[in-house]
């Protein structure tokens, strides 16, 4: 018989239960589960406990018969109280004897991509977040304290899985006057993100192996959401003019037409109607991503794809993430009206529906004017960090990089004009630097670009310069400046 009871009082201190015998009985669970206290073995007389953890004997005696009740003791008149059950170890303990887990073959797949993970904290120079310190942070407290005392429990119930009326209304109304979009409320889908909305597109129209083309270099989200589904990929050759039209029957086609990720390059006309015709043509679907069009530092972009269509084969998708802030987590898909209801279907299915207060807060935004102010300040800003950016590069390191032009968005690609781009781009997170690779952005089979994408959006000046400072460091340290 071993009576130990100093592991006792450390696992006694540590519980938060709100009564003593409750803490009692929840220490000697934890020991008999984790195998402290070993099945036949006696435990300490309750005086015995009592005295060294400073209770009652009552106390302890209640706790005694608490756990003789739960099956975890067994007392014996003249004899003890001893441990009656063995419990199995966690499963932290049997890593090393557990069966090498199978995934079905979507979640291979789904796992092989690598996942797609945004960094948490703008560090320069991680892409694609937008300046949250100009956010008008009082102004969106102001609409959500209105909201709520307005419509109270309501904005806490179940909602629309195709998303809250109003702001699809208000969504409506902008598409139509900033990007030509041609659509009524009942066509917007209100969703968490642009991912979850490539996913569902990806469920409801792909089978495995049909095929889908892409820009080459693409948004690896979108190869994620497609790969996931099993369907066979083309990459698509990319010019001066975006991807070009080639020969095919494509169940789906994706494009970002009005500021190709990566390169920055615009669509004209001409190639935006040939890609129209092949989709009506071929009974393909279009999904035209227009992530980012709200910053545009020149002359207005193009209107929207979808707002030429005429056969009903567009699907529009766009998201809050950039123009407002990433944990809004609102999106939202413009679809042609067949599509409506099996969507809505299949939304009500993942996750039901996006949270109703977020959506309510973004429709008053909205309509009330703050947005397209918001919006006409952050291109101001964020036009002039691109500029102090092309001018550090060009001032400093036009040797070893190459900004490919674009006339908007919330990062610059630049090519590596020599060297190793996934080498230097460790050395410089050991300096705290992030380089986004533009390499793994392009299909497998193709040949990769060497060069990176320089997010300058969410950096101050400083930030920026300092940023520059840092990259140049690795760009010219020893053994990289030729390489």
């Amino acid at each position: 018989m071993a009576i130990i009871t100093t592991p006792l009082v450390t696992l006694f201190a540590s519980q938060l239960a709100s009564t003593k015998r409750e803490r009692l009985c929840a220490t000697l669970r934890q020991a008999i589960a984790h195998g402290a206290l070993k099945q036949g073995e006696r435990l300490p007389s309750s005086r015995l406990l009592a005295t060294d953890l400073a209770l009652s004997r009552v106390t302890v005696e209640a706790a005694y018969q608490q756990l003789e009740s739960e099956g975890y003791l067994t007392r014996q008149t003249g004899k003890g109280t001893f441990v009656a059950i063995k419990i199995a170890p966690p499963l932290a303990r049997l890593t090393h004897t557990r069966q090498p887990i199978k995934l079905s073959r979507r979640g291979q797949q789904v796992v092989s991509t690598g996942g797609c993970q945004d960094p948490p904290f703008p560090y320069a120079f991680a892409a694609g977040s937008p300046e949250l310190r100009a956010f008008p942070h009082q102004l969106w407290q102001r609409i959500s304290a209105t909201q709520q005392r307005r419509h109270g429990a309501s904005v806490m119930r179940y909602g629309d899985p195709q998303g809250y009326l109003p702001l699809r209304n208000a969504i409506a109304h902008y598409l139509a006057q900033s990007r030509g979009v041609i659509c009524q409320a009942e066509q917007v889908m209100v969703l968490t993100s642009s991912q979850q909305a490539l996913h569902m597109l990806a469920l409801a129209l792909l089978d495995p192996g049909d095929q889908v083309w892409l820009e080459n270099p693409c948004y690896p989200g979108a190869r994620h959401a497609f790969i996931s589904a099993g369907a066979n990929l083309t990459p698509l050759v990319m010019d001066a003019d975006g991807a070009r039209v080639q020969q095919g029957q494509p169940k789906l086609i994706y494009l970002t037409p009005s500021h190709h990720y990566p390169s920055g390059v615009s669509m004209g006309l001409s190639r935006r109607l040939a890609w129209l015709n092949l989709a009506q043509a071929q009974h393909s679907w279009l999904v035209e991503d227009d992530y980012d069009s709200e910053f545009w530092y020149h002359d207005r972009p193009m209107p929207a794809l979808q707002g030429l269509d005429r056969a009903g084969r567009v699907i529009y998708l766009g998201t809050f993430s950039k123009s407002l802030f990433p944990s809004l987590r609102l999106a939202y898909l413009v679809v042609p009206p067949a599509l409506v209801e099996p969507l809505c279907k299949l939304r009500s299915v993942i996750d039901g529906h996006s949270a109703l207060l977020p959506q309510a807060i973004t429709a008053d935004f909205i309509e009330q004017g703050h947005f397209s102010a918001h919006l006409r300040l952050m291109r101001q800003l964020y036009h002039s960090r691109r500029d102090l950016l092309l001018e550090q590069l060009h001032s400093r390191l036009a040797e070893r990089l190459t900004p490919i032009s674009s006339s908007g968005g919330l990062q610059l690609t630049v090519k590596l004009n020599d060297g190793d781009d996934g080498v230097l781009a460790q050395q410089a997170r050991q300096q705290g630097l992030l380089l986004p690779r533009l390499a793994p952005l392009y299909a497998p089979s193709s040949t990769a670009q060497q060069g990176w994408i320089l997010g300058f959006s969410a950096l101050e000046r400083a930030e920026i310069i300092e940023g520059v400072n840092t990259l140049s460091r690795v760009l010219y340290s020893d053994g990289q400046s030729l390489a």
